[in-house]
This record gives C-alpha cells, sequence and structure tokens, in this order.
C-alpha cells in the first residue's frame, strides 16, 4: 500500500509537468486562465453532485504517504536519551516492577554509580521511549541496566509490558549498546525469572554488549542478599569495561530534599494516589493511580470454630462502570495501623502533623515526588509508606548515622555490610526475628532518625491483590473476596499483624450507620479464565482460601446450567483442616454437588490420625483426570505455590506418565503442550 501510494504520487508529478510544458508550447496566457476557468468550474460541478451519494464512497480505498521506518530515532520530548544527554549522564537504569523492589533496587543503582564516576538515573519503561535503545551509544560510556521483575505466569509486570512486546516483535539493531539485568524472582514459580532470562538472551541477540552477567533474585530465599551480592561484584567489572576508576568514597546522598510548612499550603493530600480530592471527586476510569472508593456491603466470618478467622467480604461497584471477568484479581489499597504509626513520631521525636514534601534533588528526573506531596507526616506513614516490611540493608546503613551509641551504630553498620558475618546477623536480626522499622527504633533506642529521611528510605506501600470469589454473570454490582486474617507472633514475643486484613476485618457494615464504610480498589485483569466453551469439562485444586476463584467459576458454570446450556464436568478438589470448622462455603459447594453441576472432592486434613491433603485424593482419583485430559479439559490450581503446587504438578507429570503409558520426558512435553495450549492455569502465592 505504501509503495504504491509513493508511485501514483510520482506519477502524478510527471503528468503535471508534461501538462504544464504543453500548455507553455501551445497556448498563450489568457488561454490558460480560460481553461483553468473551465476545469474548475466542471470539478466543482463533479463535487457538487459527488456529495448527493457520499454514503457511495465509503468502498473507495483512500491512500496516504506514510514514513518509512528508520533505525536511527531522533530523540523525543519523553526521549531518556535526551535527559541523559542534557545532564551530563551516562547511566540509565529501567526497572520493571509490580511491587516496589525492582523500582527501589534501581534507585539504589543509580544511586551509587557516582562513587563510579557513571552518573546514573532511574527510568521507567512505560514513560520511555524505548526504541531510542539504539541510541544511547551515541553517548561516552553509556550503560543500560535493567532491574527486572517476573510476575505471574512468566510475563513482565505491568509497567515493562510494551517494551517486552517491543524487544519480542522487534529487530532493532542494538550494536553498541552496553547492559546488564538483575532478575527479580522467586524460585517456587514454575517460570522463575523467566523475563530477565529472556531480555538477557534477546539483547544479546540483537547485538547488544553484555558487560556484566546475569543476575538472578529469589525473593523466596533473600533477595537482598542476591541483590548486594551481584552489585557488589557488578561495579568491579563495570569500572574495568569502561577503564575508569572508583573515586572509594562511600558516598551518602540524599535523593530528596525536604521542605516543611508552617502554614499549610491551599493543595495538601490525604491519602489520594495521584489526583489530588480523588477519593472525593471520583470519575472513572478507575485503576492503581485512581481507585474506586466501593462500599462495604458484607463482611461475614466464614469460619465456624478454632482461633482463625476468614471473611468473606462484598464490595460495591454499581456506579462504578467497573467490569470484572471470573478469575480476576480484585487489588485493595489498605491502611496502616494508627497504633504503629503514633510509635514512629514518638520515636522520631517529631509531630506528625507538620505538613512536609520530598522535593527530588535531580530536576531531570520524572519523579519529582516519592509519594504524593504535600502532605502530613501523619498521611505519609498511614496511607503511602510501609512501616510493617523488614527494612533493607541500606535503609541500616542510613539508620547508623542516627545512632548516638557507638556499639548500636556499629551493629546496623555490620549489618549492612556484606561480611558474612553481617549477612548472618541481617537474616538472623531481621528477617528470622521480623523487626519492622518500629520494632528497630524500639531496640535501638538511641537511634533517633530524622522523620523526612525515614520517609524517603520506607519502601511504598503497596495495594494487596485477592481472588475475586464472584462471578460476573450472578453478581454484576459486586465482587467478593475471600481473605484470612495474618496475625502471628514473632520470635522477640511481639505480635505482627497484616496491614489489609487486620484493617478490612474492622469494617462490619451496620444498617444503622449513615456513614458507609468504604474501601479503595481496582480490578486487575488476569490470565486466569474458565474455557470459552462451557460445555469443556475442567478440574479445579484449590486448597482453604485457594477456593475463592473457583467459587466464581462454579456461580458461572452454574448460571449457564441454568439457562439451559450444556455444561461440561466441574471437579473440585478443596481441602482444609476440619468439616466443622473451616469448611469454606460449605452450604454453596454441597447444593451445587446435589443439582448435579460439581463433582465435590473434599480433604479434612485433622480429621484422622493420619492427614489427608487435596494431593491424596488428586493421586487417588488418577483415572477421572486422565480422562478429563484426553478429553481436551482443562486444570486450574490455585494456593501456596511452595509447596501444594509443586506437589500438585508432580503427581499430575506421574499421573499423565502412568495412564499414558509415557516415558517421564513424554508426559514433561505433554503437559507442556497443555500449559501452551491454555489448558492448565495457576494462579498461586508463596
Amino acid at each position: 500500500m505504501m509503495i504504491g501510494s509513493i508511485m501514483e504520487e510520482t506519477q502524478a508529478d510527471v503528468v503535471t509537468e508534461n501538462i504544464s510544458e504543453a500548455a507553455d508550447s501551445l497556448f498563450s496566457m489568457f488561454d490558460i486562465v480560460l481553461l483553468a476557468i473551465i476545469i474548475g468550474a466542471a470539478s466543482w460541478w463533479l463535487v457538487k453532485r459527488n456529495n448527493r451519494s457520499i454514503d457511495s464512497l465509503s468502498n473507495i480505498k483512500s491512500y496516504s504517504i506514510q514514513p518509512t521506518s528508520i533505525v536511527i530515532q531522533s530523540p523525543t520530548d519523553n526521549s531518556f536519551v535526551k535527559k541523559l544527554q542534557s545532564s551530563g549522564r551516562s547511566l540509565v537504569v529501567f526497572y520493571g516492577s509490580q511491587t516496589g523492589t525492582g523500582e527501589e533496587f534501581a534507585g539504589r543503582l543509580a544511586k551509587e554509580g557516582v562513587r563510579y564516576r557513571l552518573k546514573g538515573m532511574v527510568a521507567d519503561p512505560e514513560e520511555c521511549d524505548m526504541e531510542e535503545l539504539v541510541n544511547l551509544k551515541n553517548i561516552p560510556n553509556s550503560l543500560a541496566v535493567f532491574c527486572m521483575a517476573t510476575y505471574g505466569e512468566g510475563d513482565p509486570t505491568d509497567n515493562a509490558m510494551e517494551f517486552y512486546e517491543w524487544l519480542q516483535n522487534g529487530d532493532a539493531d542494538l550494536t553498541g549498546l552496553n547492559y546488564a539485568i538483575f532478575g527479580l524472582g522467586n524460585k517456587t514459580y514454575e517460570h522463575y525469572n523467566e523475563v530477565a532470562i529472556y531480555l538477557d538472551k534477546r539483547l544479546e541477540e540483537l547485538g547488544a554488549t553484555r558487560v556484566y552477567e546475569l543476575g538472578l533474585g529469589d525473593d523466596d530465599a533473600n533477595i537482598e542478599d542476591d541483590f548486594i551480592t551481584w552489585k557488589d561484584k557488578f561495579w568491579p567489572v563495570v569500572c574495568d569495561f569502561f577503564g575508569i576508576e572508583s573515586t572509594g568514597e562511600d558516598i551518602s546522598m540524599r535523593q530528596y530534599r525536604v521542605e516543611e510548612y508552617e502554614d499549610a499550603p491551599d493543595r495538601v493530600f490525604s491519602g489520594e494516589m495521584a489526583r489530588l480530592h480523588s477519593l472525593k471527586n471520583q470519575r472513572p476510569p478507575y485503576d492503581a493511580k485512581n481507585p474506586y472508593l466501593s462500599k462495604i456491603l458484607i463482611n461475614r466470618e466464614l469460619f465456624k470454630g478454632g482461633e482463625r478467622h476468614c471473611m468473606h467480604l462484598e464490595f460495591d461497584i454499581e456506579d462504578s462502570k467497573m467490569r470484572y471477568e471470573s478469575g480476576d484479581h480484585l487489588a485493595v489499597y489498605p491502611i496502616n495501623n494508627t497504633e504503629l504509626v503514633e510509635k514512629i513520631g514518638k520515636l522520631c521525636e517529631k509531630s506528625l502533623d507538620t505538613i512536609f514534601s520530598l522535593i527530588n534533588t535531580d530536576e531531570e528526573s520524572s519523579k519529582k515526588h516519592p509519594f504524593p506531596c504535600p502532605c502530613s507526616y501523619r498521611t505519609a506513614l498511614t496511607h503511602y509508606l510501609d512501616i510493617t516490611q523488614n527494612p533493607r540493608t541500606h535503609v541500616l546503613k542510613e539508620l547508623a548515622e542516627y545512632c548516638s551509641d557507638p556499639a548500636e551504630k556499629e551493629k546496623l553498620k555490620l549489618m549492612a555490610s556484606t561480611s558474612p558475618e553481617g549477612k548472618a546477623l541481617y537474616q538472623k536480626w531481621i528477617n528470622e526475628d521480623n523487626r519492622n522499622i518500629v520494632h528497630i527504633l524500639e531496640d535501638l533506642p538511641s537511634c533517633k532518625p530524622a522523620l523526612d529521611h525515614l520517609c524517603e528510605l520506607l519502601p511504598r506501600l503497596q495495594p494487596r491483590y485477592y481472588s475475586i470469589s464472584s462471578s460476573p454473570k450472578e453478581h454484576p454490582n459486586t465482587v467478593h473476596v475471600t481473605a484470612v486474617l495474618v496475625e502471628y507472633q514473632t520470635p522477640t514475643g511481639r505480635v505482627n499483624k497484616g496491614v489489609a486484613t487486620t484493617w478490612l476485618r474492622e469494617k462490619i457494615p451496620s444498617p444503622d450507620s449513615a456513614t458507609p464504610l468504604t474501601v479503595p480498589i481496582f480490578i486487575r485483569k488476569s490470565q486466569f479464565r474458565l474455557p470459552t466453551k462451557p460445555q469443556v469439562p475442567i478440574i479445579m485444586v484449590g486448597p482453604g482460601t485457594g477456593v475463592a476463584p473457583f467459587r466464581g467459576f462454579i456461580q458461572e458454570r452454574n448460571f449457564t446450567k441454568v439457562e439451559g446450556k450444556q455444561v461440561g464436568q466441574t471437579v473440585l478438589y478443596f481441602g482444609c483442616r476440619k468439616k466443622d470448622e473451616d469448611f469454606l462455603y460449605q452450604e454453596e459447594f454441597l447444593k451445587y454437588r446435589e443439582n448435579g453441576l460439581l463433582t465435590l472432592n473434599v480433604a479434612f486434613s485433622r480429621e484422622q490420625a493420619q492427614k489427608v491433603y487435596v494431593t491424596h485424593l488428586v493421586e487417588k482419583d488418577a483415572d477421572t483426570i486422565w480422562n478429563i485430559f484426553e478429553n481436551g479439559g482443562h486444570l486450574y490450581i490455585c494456593g501456596d505455590a511452595k509447596s501444594m503446587a509443586v506437589d500438585v504438578r508432580n503427581i499430575i507429570l506421574k499421573i499423565i506418565q502412568e495412564k499414558g503409558s509415557l516415558t517421564e520426558e513424554q508426559a514433561q512435553v505433554y503437559y507442556k503442550k497443555m500449559e501452551t495450549q491454555k489448558r492448565i492455569s495457576m494462579d498461586v502465592w508463596s
């Protein structure tokens, strides 16, 4: 189409030139003017006639000249290359982050670059023209580092999706691009660090130069240790590669400067994610930056006994214009415990009502503030900062400077170091003893950090994601969630509580209350989907709250069945401790079994001397499962990734091998083919 358009335009130019030459030789100026008037009048008449039947032109082809694709990209307004050049930088650190850890690691690398004469910049691929990677070689000693997390079933994070697809589908010449990659993953998941591994391989295929080996961080073990171990070997290799030397200085630089206000500004944030007053003046579409303030309609206890608690919550979305499908996730923005927030204010000896702003010292950065500013310290600690996470080593390093007791200072500095003793102490005192920032300040009383600096150091409070436990076919105006209350005692004798579940448990609606209880939410789409044809048989394995999305699946199939349509075999394997204690949605599932929709298999692990789990039931039903597979059935697994999901996968492979009379290798191929066909899906967590 493009080549044809260019040829037609070229031919038109030639014809015009020929007419012009003929006119000069055959006609006088008066004749030419007269001829032009006649042609113009005829053209006007034709256009007017054609306008009467404009609809008939819909089938006529339209041609336009399109620019041809070129390898060299010119700098654009959102050009990271332009920003690097204008600010005298040569290091750019991109991040693909779903929970904030990848972004945090990227920031630490960019900050440390100054020690190695590489002034750095952190960049979000979603906000950059990533095709400009081809131009990075034009900057001397340039280096692109990628801190990329793998999310879901081997998928890139939301902010890295477009970049990932560009790499998959494009064939840019990246010769001259110097790069290094650190991946963030979890070994309990099948697709461990798949995004980082692919990115490393693909960049090399496109001609880029790997400066240092791929680093793989395991969040199931100690991703902080993995990162600092990789980082400390990375910098010397970078120095050798570029022929530069470290300044030798252990620079501690603030990324943000603080500005406190005696008189409150007109615009002060109070918990909004992006737009000021967005929680008061709501307008769609709703997403992570613009959550919907949903009313909680129902909050009821699901467990019938014991000391544990499990909530069934129903959120109102009737006026939100939000839509969901069975298998999607509901994101909830929680707030921190008021008692913990107040403790931080007292331990730091600072009024939490003070209004402040943290302003990026890097004027070229697109991230002007670490969270919405200005706001009060109370708002920052309540809505924007994670105060319950185990602090990472770089935080301890900064806290050490605020200790007046030399022993406490040395303890923090040791844990922040890369020495074996330091790593062991960090693992024991921080991770195993499960200390958060409040506990550290309590146990090291001479440590009195500036609260604004602490707000800069702490990571962002992230939304909590829950598998939706309802079907829009039966519940188009509400979203249901099933959540176990998180509460446990640590080795120090303290009781740690889950941020979101503790907050949600207190939100029990009352018909007598004039003020509704609300929660900021948004829907996150998932690939965890029922077959498009309801007659396809399905197997669902979901112990505990892993049954949540399957309640939605079963509701949807029941709706289809009530409509009189054919529904395939629907098999559920559920597990809990005791029938009369934690059998979730017992009455509902028994009803579905009675009406012939559901084949229900339940493992009660503690009702007999020898424990029975869902894995035992799956193994026992080998013939049924193999028959469903051979008839095009789908398998769904939801729940614990570390043990349950791995065990189920191994049992399924054993069933395929034995019932299909296959070798172990052939069984693996069969399983992989089912995954490729989207006939095996997992929604798991660690």
